[in-house]
């Protein structure tokens, strides 16, 4: 069995990355793999791609045609197109509908996975210590902070642990974010090339030798 030190702290992980991330991507990403699997909804997720395929290539071809100089094309593009547009909102308007049904199990779910779990450790190992704090180290108010609100004095709780994991996954994740954006924007100053410029002294010098030769 893991150590509660590190389930509560994977815990406070997954619920950073889901606050970081958003709800609606992490649905949206678990709603493409459900429709990869065969699921009930895959064949019409399927058949939605293809009808979004034809469209788009008959709306093009459409666009691409004149209506006054190939009127008989025209005319039949229009009612391809017309029957694909149809067919494209029946099939999204069942698929949005079980997608609706889906989103709310999924973030019932994830809700009862983090928040709720997290909850319930610290409601049933309120009084368990997670660790002692060396005697003498830290005066008795500091103590009593640190084990509030049911664990023995003396010792962290299950709440002080949360948030002091908490506090070090925020600070480490600014600093990779930090870090990221230092990488990326000296990669982007590097591929633009910019030229040097040269100082004003430098160049009058040049241009003078330059003349000085011509004479």
């Amino acid at each position: 069995m893991p150590s509660l030190l590190v389930v509560v702290f994977v815990l406070q992980l997954t619920i950073h990355l889901v606050n970081t991330f958003g709800a609606s991507t992490i649905n949206s990403l678990l709603w493409n793999i459900y429709n990869s699997l065969p699921t009930p909804t895959s064949k019409s997720a399927s058949e939605q791609k293809e009808l979004k395929r034809q469209f788009i290539k008959i709306r093009t071809e459409l666009n691409a045609t004149s209506s006054q100089d190939e009127f008989a094309r025209w005319a039949k593009l229009r009612r391809q197109h017309d029957k694909l547009l149809e067919q494209v909102e029946k099939n999204k308007a069942t698929l949005d509908s079980t997608k609706t049904t889906f989103d709310s199990v999924v973030s019932t779910l994830r809700w009862l996975g983090t928040n709720g779990l997290r909850m319930f450790l610290q409601f049933w190992f309120q009084k368990e210590p997670m660790f002692w704090i060396p005697k003498g180290w830290a005066p008795y108010y500091a103590e009593w902070l640190l084990s509030f609100p049911r664990a023995p004095v003396g010792s962290i709780s299950i709440q002080a642990w949360s948030l002091a994991c908490m506090a070090i996954i925020l600070l480490v994740s600014d600093a990779l974010v930090a870090i990221f954006a230092l990488v990326v924007g000296s990669a982007s100053a590097t591929k633009t090339g910019k030229p040097m410029k040269v100082p004003s002294g430098e160049k009058e010098k040049a241009t003078a030798q330059t003349e000085k030769k011509e004479l």
